[in-house]
């Protein structure tokens, strides 16, 4: 890909999500974001069993939200600052809100691969994936503060959840980097990979997740998800009657005979099933 954009890949059951646009750091402006919603749209219409986000090259996963003139973004806050206005900001963050929602909210797990620095957006964009791969060299860094802004892809309220509201008020509204082994032990990534291969990491971790039953894997990972917003006794009710769905639905028969066959399990795709 030459032009900028967000870029589909599949590999078997694993779908590769590039954010490409090098040239600045693989930040996001207003066609970026539309790019994003394209993509989301294609993978809705053929679900793998989970996804890999990164960033074109070795030096940035996203610096975020593309602080330019010559992003229609931009010129909609400036809009807000100058007439007082709440209408054009509330638009742009809206759009920005949507495409990340949408993404995130996949049905498989997305894992991103932080193969550079993620700032700003870039870190929301993150932490909201249900899994982080990260380089040694990459960093972390929730900087919107220091523009005189604060996180709105989601990302803010993620962290808290993530980390711990304490731990989340420290890395916002200091606006502070975040090494990889910082991030690993405050629970910022899953994984410090390779020098160098983070998607190659994130992908290994993809395709062993598509080995598992699909059907397990989603409502295992919507529970997990629910887990952020429910209280616990909710949340075990929902386990119960997602865990007497999932028997129901028969997936089990694979897994059962091919662990008694001593053999690896063919789940078959859900729409298969």
């Amino acid at each position: 890909m030459t032009q900028e954009g967000i870029c589909l890949e599949r590999n078997g059951k694993v779908a590769m999500v590039t954010i490409h646009r090098p040239q600045r750091r693989n930040a996001f402006n207003s066609h970026m974001f539309s790019e994003l919603e394209k993509v989301t749209g294609e993978l809705k219409k053929d679900l793998p069993r989970a996804v890999v986000i990164t960033g074109e090259g070795d030096t940035a996963f996203s610096a975020g939200f593309d602080v330019n003139p010559d992003n229609p973004m931009v010129t909609s806050i400036i809009d807000s600052v100058e007439k007082r206005d709440r209408a054009p900001a509330e638009k742009a963050i809206e759009h920005l809100r949507k495409a990340v929602d949408d993404f995130v909210e996949l049905p498989v797990p997305v894992i991103a691969a932080l193969n550079g620095l993620a700032y700003g957006g870039g870190a929301e964009l993150a932490v909201r994936c249900d899994l982080r791969v990260m380089d040694p060299n990459a960093v972390i860094c929730f900087s919107e503060v220091k523009l005189g802004l604060m996180p709105d892809w989601g990302g803010g309220a993620t962290l808290s959840h993530l980390i711990g509201v304490s731990k989340a008020a420290d890395l916002i509204l200091t606006a502070r980097k975040v090494q990889a082994d910082e991030a690993l032990s405050l629970g910022l990534t899953n994984r410090i990979c390779r020098p160098g291969q983070a998607l190659e990491e994130a992908v290994e971790l993809a395709e062993t997740i598509a080995k598992n039953g699909p059907q397990a894997v989603g409502q295992a990972l919507e529970l997990i998800r629910l887990s952020r917003n429910l209280p616990l006794n909710r949340l075990l009710d929902i386990e119960k009657n997602k865990a007497v769905d999932l028997i129901v639905s028969g997936e089990c028969f694979h897994g059962v005979a091919a662990f008694l066959e001593k053999k690896e399990p063919a789940f078959p795709d859900i729409s298969a099933t």
